[in-house]
Parts: structure tokens; sequence; C-alpha cells
């Protein structure tokens, strides 16, 4: 079953680990196939006909992006308020386009695991401050499988520890 990795990144070639990533799908075109928002609508004007197409036609969706302001960049926002409608994600019986789809997020985060902790210096898991994105899969009836994060993007820009991110991340994905 392949897979469709939608990366939402504003800066891409600024990126060590989203790029790394994107780098490492794009070996494997058989399994992945990958969907870069900002690339695609650089003047974000979604089309939503193309875009609700396109996620039909996959099983198993990965939402991947960098973690920022305690969310995601503004664009996956938008495409999940525009693409994500009444009568095709939900609410009518020919909605739930999306239902039994799996669906995970690959986010990463800048700063160490344990400043994501009720005693780290934001207070809450990676896992509670995306509670909204899984909230939003299981209310579209999608099978969300959960968050692939790979922390410390600001405290460790070693190639050794870009590297190991890669494996980590692809098994992730091949294991849901």
């Amino acid at each position: 079953m392949k897979t469709l990795v939608i990366v939402t990144h504003p800066n891409m070639d600024d990126s060590l680990i989203n790029k790394r990533w994107m780098e490492a799908l794009a070996q494997y075109p058989e399994k992945y196939t990958i969907h870069d928002l900002y690339k695609i609508y650089p003047d974000e004007k979604i089309d939503v006909i193309k875009e609700q197409e396109l996620i039909e036609s996959y099983d198993k969706i990965i939402f991947q992006f960098p973690f920022y302001w305690f969310s995601s960049p503004p664009l996956l926002k938008k495409w999940l308020d525009e693409v994500l409608t009444y009568g095709w994600a939900y609410g009518s019986k020919s909605g739930y386009k999306v239902g039994g789809k799996k669906i995970a997020l690959a986010v990463s985060a800048g700063v160490n695991e344990e400043d994501y902790s009720a005693t780290g210096e934001y207070k809450y898991t990676m896992e509670e401050l995306t509670r909204p994105y899984e909230l939003s899969f299981e209310y579209i009836k999608a099978d969300y499988k959960g968050i692939f994060t790979y922390f410390g993007m600001e405290v460790n820009t070693t190639q050794e520890w870009v590297e190991k991110s890669v494996s980590m991340y692809l098994d992730f994905i091949d294991s849901l």
C-alpha cells in the first residue's frame, strides 16, 4: 500500500530534518508519494477538488511538518479547513471519504523531549499538544495512528543525529 506524505514546511531550503526526510522518502517512489504543500501552493490558493481526489486515492496518509508555536505551519491548518469539508469528510451520507484511512503525524520539534512534559518547560507532552489533530481525524472517522516526533533539532544538528532520524521515520510509516 503506497503512502501519501503531505509535507508542510514554509522554508524547506533551511530545514535539516524535514528536507532529509523528504530525500529519504523520494528514494522509494514505489512506496511513498510526497505532496509538498508550500511547493504546490506558493500562493496558498488550495485546489480543494484536486486535494480531495488525491486523498481518496490513498489508504495511508502522513502529515509531516515542523512544530512551532505549538501547532503546524499555517498552510496545513488552511488545508485542513478547506479540504475536509462537510459532505465530503463528514456530516452526510456521502461524507466520510477519509473514513477508515490510516492517518498519522510526523513532527520535528526544536527542543528536547523532556521540555514537552508535565515537569518540562512547556508543561505538556507532544501527544497532548497535538490532540486537536487526533480529535479532528477521529471526527472524520479516520484511523488515527499517532505521532512520530523527532526532538532536539535546535540542540543536535550533527549529520549523525539527522541521519538517525531517517530510519526511525521510515520504520514508523512502514509500521502503520
